[in-house]
């Protein structure tokens, strides 16, 4: 039982969890849960983690079929600059591995912006906390548990 899963049974609300073999030569981790799970890269959501010109973090979940704007996310949690934040500072700042890094259950409560797009499903998937471990949700619940709100912070890739 991970921290977000224990999250989200705490909050009581529906979920389910979906767990494939994660394989260690994978390039993209949530490229490769859409494939091993046959689900649409555009529900499966990424947490990326980005500095801000502060010096704290905020966290953008989006399709793994985009690609985070810094510019837009800079925008939507107010501050004049983002950039990605480096593996170590993911890390310590949520409490997860890369590649297992959850919006729920981080260490401790960061700024979190759901791209808009997720609006347009009934559920999507985010990481439940490792790699090989999703878990999917209806987006009003995730803004609700991850204190978030949703803003447009991607730029389609194709």
């Amino acid at each position: 039982m991970t921290p977000a899963i224990e999250m989200a049974k705490k909050y009581n609300v529906a979920y389910t969890v979906h767990e494939y073999k994660h394989d260690a030569a994978s390039q993209s981790y949530g490229l490769e849960a859409s494939e091993k799970l046959g689900i649409s890269a555009t529900r499966v959501f990424k947490t990326l983690v980005v500095k801000l010109n502060d010096d704290s973090f905020a966290v953008g979940i989006l399709a793994v079929s985009f690609m985070l704007n810094l510019k837009l996310i800079a925008k939507a949690v107010g501050a004049k600059k983002a950039i990605m934040a480096d593996i170590a500072d993911v890390e310590r700042a949520t409490g997860y591995v890369l590649g297992g890094v959850s919006p729920l259950g981080q260490k401790r409560q960061l700024k979190t912006v759901i791209d808009q797009s997720a609006k347009a499903f009934e559920t999507i998937y985010v990481s439940a906390g490792r790699r090989g471990l999703e878990i999917e949700l209806k987006p009003a619940d995730l803004q609700k548990m991850a204190a978030s709100f949703f803003a447009p912070i991607a730029m389609d890739t194709h």
